[in-house]
């Protein structure tokens, strides 16, 4: 068997060798075992059933979750030369009929199902007409309703198992913590299925937090080291969704918007100008999510901090799904954290769905103020040490400064006390550091012990004090959502002065003054360091990539990815022979494919 899995990775996708764990998976699955994949985003979940779906006899049926990925999917694997289709509601009667007859005849290897049709009756007894190979169940963590992406409809999947005994199942998913992990197993029935857990950890990606200053600017400085990038900016809402759209497209940038408000047909369009065209940037809500397969997303901006880490690992990971370098950028501040507590607050959630609503944001909060390396704190979340720090994120390539904050948590929470629990950042930091507003003379607060006992820091200082105390756990923004702040438990040894209490440095005013005068402005570069003399050949392969794609009206990825490309540019094959050695070739492609760009190769 491993033959002749090795025969098809090389034969139909063009790759030598399996990379990490593929190829256990991959035998174990093509000899009819049950299995939980945990692989992260870009780490090769879909071959790990698309393998042992073109080994083993019959059809395999993938359940996923989004139209968009289905036909993403499919679309790549015609390209290969595999037989597969799908089933969904953006299709006619009679092309679905046609699916059908496809299905019954024997002509499908792999057949794509949402989870709501694959249960119904009529679906069910379709499958009990034609032999199945396997079920691949993609995106297992929406079974979990602790999960960041519940879906009711995933519930129903343990059916399978019943009504199909013999037919071996493999659940796959990117995020799922240890909780997460046994809901999966318990729903669907997994207990017996061997488990293949691969590290989280996305070593291409640099991660980078930044405080909250002035959102925009900062934005368009991190834009400015990704021109001509193709990336995702996320937003919390769908007004700053479309406001950061409107603006980026008059800075000059190829912005575009999606969320669930917009009209579906100008949603749809906008989606398939990020799929297909190089250089767009494309501003979202979460509602930009699982559907997005596009490989050579170069960033991934958070401009609202996420609702979770799973959220987070789960949206970043769009980002250098190709395994070359790739950026995540988050700017966040505590006004986010008020905001997403006031979310919590106001859902209709049970109260033990907001206990875990809560522990999860502060664990982001965690990762946002941390430290020490961050890739070491993101991975510890999913249960996995890594001992030495990455190299590859903001906290090891610039170690942030940091302090002995004691004596001023000590001062910021007395004050928060003193001032009875009932106030905001703004007002409790008018308190200490002396100043005389309206609101704090008709309060009286004027006259408490703690006014003016903090004039040595400058209101930015103590928001950053403020908003560290949150994320360390020492306060709590209201539940209500008020942006009021309140004592935790774990603020007695701190004001008892037991604690210790380290914190990140924030600059006072001079210091930001001085810093944006020295500052120079970021001049663009690639992502990928493609040098000023490989540039002419890696624009002529790319626009060659483009316009075989407009002619097979699929993304230009999937002709080939940017990863294929680039070993094209670097080994600079001269023959049909030499380009049937680059990564990403199979034969399909070759035969479709291979004049074309050896013509732009040789090329004088």
């Amino acid at each position: 068997m491993t033959s002749e899995c090795l025969q098809q990775l090389n034969r139909v996708f063009g790759y030598a060798q399996f990379r990490g764990s593929q190829q256990a998976i991959v035998e174990y699955a093509s000899q009819g075992g049950d299995c939980l994949v945990l692989m992260p985003t870009g780490g090769g979940k879909s071959l790990c059933y698309q393998i042992p779906a073109l080994v083993r006899p019959g059809t395999a049926i993938v359940v996923s979750p989004l139209i968009a990925l289905m036909q993403d999917q499919v679309d790549a694997l015609t390209q290969l030369g595999v037989s597969a289709a799908y089933l969904n509601s953006s299709q006619s009667a009679a092309h679905q009929r046609e699916v059908e007859r496809r299905f019954l005849a024997g002509e499908l290897k792999l057949l794509y199902v949402a989870p709501e049709r694959l249960l119904g009756e009529r679906m069910l007894d379709l499958l009990g007409r034609v032999p199945l190979s396997l079920f691949a169940i993609d995106e297992a963590h929406c079974v979990s309703q602790w999960g960041h992406d519940f879906r009711p409809e995933y519930r129903g999947l343990n059916l399978l198992h019943e009504r199909f005994p013999d037919v071996p199942r493999m659940a796959l998913t990117a995020t799922a913590d240890a909780p997460t992990r046994r809901e999966i197993i318990e729903r669907l029935g997994l207990e017996q299925a061997r488990q293949f857990i691969a590290s989280f950890d996305r070593p291409n990606i640099r991660y980078v937090v930044v405080q909250k200053d002035n959102a925009r600017r900062q934005l368009a400085d991190f834009l400015a080291r990704h021109r001509g990038e193709s990336g995702i900016v996320y937003c919390l809402s769908r007004k700053k969704v479309d406001e950061t759209a409107a603006w980026l497209a008059g800075e000059g940038i190829d912005a575009l918007s999606y969320h669930a408000g917009m009209d579906v047909t100008d949603r749809t369009a906008n989606q398939q100008r990020f799929l297909r065209e190089d250089g767009i940037v494309m501003v979202a809500t979460i509602a930009f999510g699982m559907g997005i397969d596009k490989p050579d997303v170069r960033f991934v901006a958070h401009l609202d901090l996420p609702k979770s880490m799973e959220g987070y690992y789960q949206e970043t990971g769009r980002a250098g799904r190709d395994g070359l370098p790739a950026e995540a950028w988050m700017c966040f501040g505590l006004g986010d954290v008020v905001t997403m507590s006031q979310m919590i607050a106001q859902s209709e959630s049970g109260e033990d769905r907001k206990r875990v609503e809560r522990a999860k944001l502060e664990s982001l909060l965690g990762f946002a103020e941390a430290i020490r390396c961050r890739r070491q704190v993101l991975l510890n979340y999913f249960d996995e040490q890594r001992e030495q720090p990455c190299g590859n994120c903001d906290n090891c390539q610039s170690p942030p400064k940091t302090w002995d904050a004691t004596d001023a948590a000590r001062k910021a929470l007395s004050a928060v006390y003193r001032t009875g629990q009932r106030f905001g950042v703004a007002h409790v930091s008018a308190v200490l550091r002396g100043e005389s507003t309206s609101r704090v003379e008709d309060l009286g607060h004027h006259r408490l012990s703690v006014f003016g006992i903090g004039r040595e820091l400058d209101d930015h200082q103590w928001r950053g004090v403020f908003r560290q105390l949150v994320a360390a756990g020492f306060l709590e923004a209201d539940n209500e959502g008020f942006g009021t702040l309140r004592l935790t438990e774990a603020s007695r040894p701190v004001l008892k002065g037991e604690r210790r209490v380290l914190m990140r440095h924030e600059a006072d005013r001079s210091e930001r003054r001085a810093a944006r005068r020295g500052a120079k402005p970021e001049r663009a570069r690639n992502s990928l360091a493609i040098t000023a003399e490989e540039q002419p050949l890696w624009d002529a392969l790319r626009a060659v990539r483009s316009r075989l794609a407009k002619e097979q009206n699929v993304p230009a990825y999937i002709i080939f990815p940017d990863a294929t490309l680039l070993d094209m540019l670097r080994e600079h094959p001269m023959s049909m022979r030499e380009l049937a050695g680059i990564s990403g070739v199979g034969t399909t492609k070759l035969e479709r494919y291979g004049e074309a760009f050896l013509a732009v190769l040789t090329a004088d």
